[in-house]
């Protein structure tokens, strides 16, 4: 039996679209899109924390790749091998970086030159890179090259906090989203649900003060 605790940001993690809270904008201008079928080969996703721009990323990703989507939805299915392997984090295909940790010119050579070869078994080899504004300047100018002309099976997506230091260069090459802060009902009743799904009572003016002192993030 498993008993492996898991923080509630990550048990009630959105596994699809339709899951994400108070971003309907960006849901239907991405579903759209990926219906559509006009995808761009760079997003980026803005935002202050725990709103929901990694779990966006990995929604695309999933959606993107996923072995059963049918052409009248958006949503990844969840059970295919692709999506398993980017909820478990080890899709071959997808690839994921947290440039706080990574900011190096290096770093971004290791990834331009693994860019190079194509998806193993997915139709989208996809690079998610966290708080993409710490990586150096070098490290942004070599990535401009394969912003500026990538192949067909390469897409890029950005998340940040501080969209405000990436270079315009790179911006311009992006399709921006802008993740707003959840509203304040809206995170109660969200709120009110993963009690409800914990089995918890909690008093009503207590699920306030933490919606209040949350400021909008799901995460906190």
């Amino acid at each position: 039996m498993n008993n492996e605790y898991k923080v509630l940001a990550r048990k009630y993690r959105p596994q699809k679209f339709n899951d994400l809270i108070g971003q309907e904008v960006l849901v239907k201008t991405l579903t759209n899109s990926i219906l559509q079928n006009r995808i761009a080969h760079a997003y980026i996703l803005t935002g202050v924390r725990g709103v929901g721009k990694t779990t966006t990323a990995r929604l695309i990703a999933m959606s993107l790749n996923c072995e059963n989507r049918s052409e009248k939805t958006c949503e990844p299915c969840g059970k295919c091998n692709s999506c398993l392997a980017v909820l478990e984090d080890n899709n071959l295909d997808v690839l994921e970086m947290d440039a706080a940790s990574k900011t190096g010119v290096d770093d971004v050579r290791d990834l331009i030159e693994f860019s190079r070869y194509g998806p193993t078994s997915s139709r989208y080899k996809i690079f998610i890179i966290d708080e993409v504004h710490m990586l150096s300047k070098q490290a942004f100018n070599a990535l401009l090259k394969t912003l500026e002309e990538p192949p067909n099976y390469l897409k890029f997506i950005f998340a940040t906090t501080e969209v405000n230091k990436i270079p315009i260069t790179v911006l311009s090459r992006c399709q921006r989203f802008d993740l707003m802060r959840i509203g304040f009902d809206v995170l109660l009743n969200f709120l009110k649900k993963v009690i409800s799904m914990e089995e918890k009572n909690l008093d009503e003016d207590v699920l306030k003060l933490i919606v209040k002192m949350s400021e909008g993030s799901v995460r906190d």
